[in-house]
């Protein structure tokens, strides 16, 4: 089967054309794991596409519903058949005190259909919420988001936390919001910054691998 249609539904972001796709592809004999393999790098140019600046957030939402849709024909196939290992896992929050989480959404369905497991913490965390997530997951890492400057300082609270804890040298640590910038990334001893949904795939793809 030639891939590109289905690649090509996925960053058009027509979920009305990805089912049969994908559904045609497996009564080819295609299997599951395969498919699985050839939609997460669909996510990858959509991701591009956002940094660029040739799409905006309704095209990306696009691209992820229909992403989603696909991805819940294969799950239980991939279940059965135990392949379509999840890259890793990923804690996600928008600190404490803040309560927006537009763009924590957004990355975390980006993450999600890079080939994440996902665990979204909500909004408004507090520290200790964090670590326990840290602590009881094994996750390899974690992402604070925050849209206040007010609020932002909370990030360097969760990272002191973690060392109290003895967990900092166990997670990488990835913030990201309006206001963050990579002098304050350096300052409180984040891993990585992002001011995208698409780069805050590829910077956790990095650092999960530079932990394997």
């Amino acid at each position: 089967m030639e891939f590109d249609e289905l690649r090509n539904a996925i960053i058009e972001g027509k979920t009305k054309q990805i089912d049969g796709l994908v559904r045609t592809a497996l009564e080819e004999g295609v299997t599951a794991v395969e498919l699985s393999s050839q939609l997460i790098p669909a996510m990858e140019i959509v991701g591009q596409k956002m940094k660029s600046g040739e799409y905006f957030i309704p095209e990306v939402l696009m691209s992820v519903k229909t992403m989603k849709t696909a991805q819940e024909i294969l799950k239980p196939l991939l279940a059965e058949s135990g392949g379509g290992k999840p890259m890793g896992k990923v804690i996600i929050g928008t600190v404490q005190g803040d309560m927006h989480d537009i763009g924590k959404n957004l990355v975390s369905m980006m993450l999600e259909g890079g080939g994440f497991d996902v665990i979204d913490l909500g909004i408004d965390v507090p520290k200790e919420k964090f670590v326990q997530a840290v602590k009881e997951t094994g996750a390899p890492v974690l992402g604070m988001s925050a849209l206040l400057t007010t609020t932002m300082v909370h990030m360097r609270d969760v990272i002191e936390a973690l060392e109290e804890a003895g967990e900092r040298q166990k997670v990488a640590v990835i913030i990201g919001g309006a206001p963050v910038s990579q002098r304050f990334c350096d300052e409180i001893g984040a891993d990585g910054m992002t001011d995208d949904a698409g780069s805050a795939v590829q910077l956790a793809k990095q650092l999960v691998s530079s932990r394997k």
